[in-house]
């Protein structure tokens, strides 16, 4: 740097011109463009699901218009260009989070199906009567219920690794539960509720020391955070394509192809078949194993669109811009009123979830939508959370990078109003 420069000259400049090119792909979105009870919309849900680009809807439109067909099995032109389209979309998956190989990559309906795919294929093949499977106190239901079943249908018992009062997880605990009837640690990347981003490759080396594999719930990352499944060395990772700017219905599952040759197939019925016959099926190869019945085509082919879309911005700039966003919110939110946040680990993303006063989040809530705000009140589907920290419900304001400042200081204004109305009516009672 010059030594006439004034310090930090340097380093102004490109944040203003990253801002400004944030603020240009708003204009990719055309819902954010809305008008909620005559308000501009301010979209803050974006941990429960992020809005469409044009590419994207414009690519699922075009699909349907000029190339609808079933894939893998017609001879036809349209099934063949169809076909292509999705395996295209596999490939773009694959690039995603650095796998190894397509066949590596399994399509989904979202996380939901994939830790259920896992917990019954895997489970099937390695869990037993008295065996155990580690999960984490932070968990999205969706990665307790599926084992819960699991557990009621083999006997084998589920451990919680603990959390702290910041919401970090306490991996010093981890080697403790890990036993020689451990079968599996399912966690989390990015708590969905907290904002919490776990040391993922520390879970890991501890539980490959012990023979254990790793499943990575990526839905609340693969938005935010580059990944790398070979990196990581995760042996499966989901994430849904609704939160990576693609459709609804369709998602990702990765597994290393030693675990998903193995594994017995989830679902059976068309594509996961080799041949048929009353006596005895063999099935296909994987990727094809994992996926029956007709595809969400248009889904699949659209979530490629989307990788493609956020891979062309830059993961790594997208992951800076929202820290900057993140940030500032926090600065904020710690300046209003009678807020209390909900999670304070060092590494957060995405999110952050907090409390007015002693005021319903569900009552907040609806204040703020009646000011344009969208933002998302309840347990978030991690009532074992709500337990630990003894409330019931929390306000979430979950970002994206299409998110601006101003958006946080209409936020932050719109809880002064519900502070202003909530506290008026509890005087008059």
């Amino acid at each position: 740097m010059n030594a006439e420069e004034p310090t930090g000259s340097v380093w102004q400049e490109p944040e203003k011109d990253r801002h400004a090119e944030f603020k240009k792909l708003r204009e990719q979105f055309p819902i954010l463009s809305s008008k909620v009870y005559g308000k501009r919309l301010v979209y803050l849900d974006n941990a429960a699901t992020a809005q469409k680009p044009k590419v994207v809807i414009e690519k699922v439109r075009d699909y349907y218009e000029t190339g609808n067909a079933n894939i893998h099995r017609g001879v036809h032109f349209l099934s063949q260009e169809a076909t292509e389209a999705y395996e295209e979309a596999r490939t773009e998956a694959q690039h995603f989070v650095n796998a190894a190989e397509t066949k590596e990559i399994i399509f989904t309906r979202g996380v939901t199906e994939g830790i259920n795919l896992v917990a019954q294929a895997f489970g099937r093949m390695a869990i037993g009567r008295d065996d155990e499977i580690i999960l984490s106190r932070m968990e999205h239901h969706s990665n307790i219920v599926p084992w819960q079943i699991l557990c009621e249908q083999v006997g084998a018992r589920i451990r919680v690794l603990p959390m702290d009062n910041r919401g970090e997880l306490l991996l010093e605990e981890l080697p403790k539960l890990i036993n020689a009837r451990t079968r599996i640690i399912s966690v989390v990347h990015v708590s969905n509720s907290l904002g919490t981003v776990n040391n993922v490759k520390e879970i890991v080396r501890i539980a490959h020391e012990n023979g254990v594999p790793v499943l990575l719930d990526a839905a609340q990352s693969a938005p935010h955070i580059p990944l790398d499944v070979q990196d990581l060395d995760v042996d499966f990772l989901v994430f849904s394509g609704h939160k990576v700017y693609a459709p609804t219905g369709i998602g990702i599952l990765y597994g290393k192809a030693g675990f998903l040759n193995k594994m017995p197939p989830y679902q059976g019925g068309g594509e996961m078949i080799s041949s048929v016959t009353f006596d005895k099926t063999t099935y296909n190869k994987i990727p094809f194993k994992y996926e029956a019945g007709t595809p969400n085509m248009a889904g699949g082919i659209g979530l490629g669109t989307a990788l493609e879309f956020v891979q062309d911005i830059g993961m790594d700039e997208i992951a800076a811009y929202e820290n900057e966003i993140l940030d500032y919110a926090h600065q904020v939110l710690l300046k209003t009123p009678g807020i209390r946040i909900i999670g304070t680990a060092p590494k957060k993303s995405g999110a952050v979830s907090f409390l007015l006063e002693d005021f319903h989040p569900h009552d907040v809530g609806t204040i703020l939508d009646q000011e344009g705000i969208a933002v998302r009140t309840g347990h978030h589907c991690t009532q074992p959370v709500m337990d630990f920290f003894k409330i019931p419900a929390t306000i979430r304001a979950s970002f994206s990078f299409y998110n601006t400042f101003e958006e946080i200081d209409i936020l932050a204004e719109g809880l002064h109003v519900a502070r202003s109305i909530l506290g008026s009516g509890s005087r008059h009672h």
